[in-house]
Formats: structure tokens, sequence, C-alpha cells
């Protein structure tokens, strides 16, 4: 069982910039910056170890867009990596891994076509996986937030723990880029009903307190964007919590 609480900062891309999107709308994308690599250094100068990389063109074409900035932060760092975003297929999925990411995160293929996650995870290990489980009223949101499926968060967390794959993050959509808060009652749910999964909480977290209650409640750590772009956490708010 991983007591450890990971700050995970996030990354993510539109057009090779930083960008933040509010509740996924593509509109509502604000620029932070031009140099994501800059981004990178600057967290792991503050004494983070891990990245969130989501690859918003990739996730909105299908296709990865962005493995040169993958690659760059990889050999510039020594971030560990998650990286999603257009991953579809298998070549794709190794193309990441050979351009540095540690993990893959994964959502909407999870859930529209588990035949080939099943696959995947004979070809590269369970372990190389970070499942994004995005909801909405407990539903699963895919295709970058546009389609609301049928299969229910406990469901689909059921089904991928009995296929060894244990590390999850979850957002609610609603909160996402609000700065409203995390969903403490959708985590607290879901630690008590998959005992043995890391889960990591995303969206919503605006303060140390905030950070603090997801860490008591068990979770594994937290995806932080907004908050840190805008100046509402500081890397240095952040430093009580690396070990």
């Amino acid at each position: 069982m991983h007591t450890e609480f990971e700050i995970i900062p996030a990354i993510d891309l539109i057009g090779g910039k930083c960008v933040r999107l509010t509740q996924g709308d593509f509109s509502s994308a604000k620029e932070y910056s031009a140099n994501p690599l800059e981004v990178a250094l600057r967290f792991q100068d503050a004494g983070l170890r891990r990245l969130h990389m989501v690859d918003l063109d990739g996730a909105r074409m299908g296709a990865v867009a962005h493995l040169n900035i993958l690659e760059a932060i990889a050999t510039h760092t020594d971030l560990v990596i998650d990286y999603g975003g257009g991953i579809s297929s298998l070549e794709t999925l190794q193309s990441v891994f050979n351009a540095g990411a540690r993990y893959v995160s994964i959502g909407s293929m999870a859930v529209r076509r588990p035949d080939v996650m099943e696959k995947w995870i004979q070809n590269v290990g369970a372990e190389r996986f970070f499942l994004g489980a995005d909801v909405v009223h407990g539903f699963l949101a895919i295709g970058g937030w546009k389609e609301v499926s049928e299969v229910h968060i406990q469901e689909f967390i059921s089904h991928w723990t009995s296929k060894s794959i244990h590390y999850f993050f979850s957002t609610d959509v609603g909160r996402d880029g609000m700065l409203s808060g995390p969903s403490i009652e959708l985590y607290k749910t879901l630690l008590s009903n998959h005992p043995g999964i890391r889960l990591v909480a995303s969206g919503g977290v605006r303060s140390v307190r905030d950070l603090e209650t997801l860490k008591a409640l068990g979770c594994s750590g937290a995806i932080i964007g907004k908050a840190l772009y805008e100046g509402h956490l500081s890397l240095k708010d952040l430093k009580r919590f690396l070990a």
C-alpha cells in the first residue's frame, strides 16, 4: 500500500504551449507559457518529482501531437512523467514510452475499447498505466469530456483492478479549473469501495488545506494545474508534502 502523497503538477499542451482549460472547454483555453520545458524545470527545481502531461491536441485529433515536447522534458529533467491524449494504438503507446514517459494516462480508450486496453496490458504490463476516470454525476466523461458514457465509475474501477491496474486519477468534471475545492465525497466513496487502489485527486484543488484533506483521506496524490499557474498555491507551499 502506497502511503506516499504525490504532488503532480500538470502541463496541458495546445499548439506546443502550456494552457489550462475550464471544465474541458477548448474555447476557454488560457495560455500560461510558450516554453513547457522551462515550466517543467521550474517544477523540478522546487523539488517536485512527478509530471502529468496532457496532449490536448492529441486528445482532440485522436493522434499524439507533442512527442517532441515529452522527449525534451524527459531528456532534460528527472521528472517521472505520465503522458496522455491521443494514444489509440500499441505503436503510439510504445512511442510515448520511447520518448521517455514512465506511465501512460488513458481515459476514453479504457471505456470505449476495453479489449484493446487488455491487449496493451499484456504487451507492456499493468503497472505502466495511470487510468483517468473523469466523471459527470458518477458516469465517465470521454472524448475530451464531450460525451458522457453509460459506464459508472465504480464499475470502471472494479473492472480494471480485476485486470491488475491499481493506479487511477479521477476528476469531477464540474469542478475542473473552477478552483472550487476537490470532490471529497467522490474520493471518499471510491477509496472505501476499492481499498488498495492508488487514487490521485484531480480538479478543483486550490489550497494547502485541500491537499492536507486529500492526504488525510487516503488519496495517493493530487494533480494540480490552475491553482499553481494562477498563484493560489506556490511551489514553496508544496514543500511540506515532499518527503
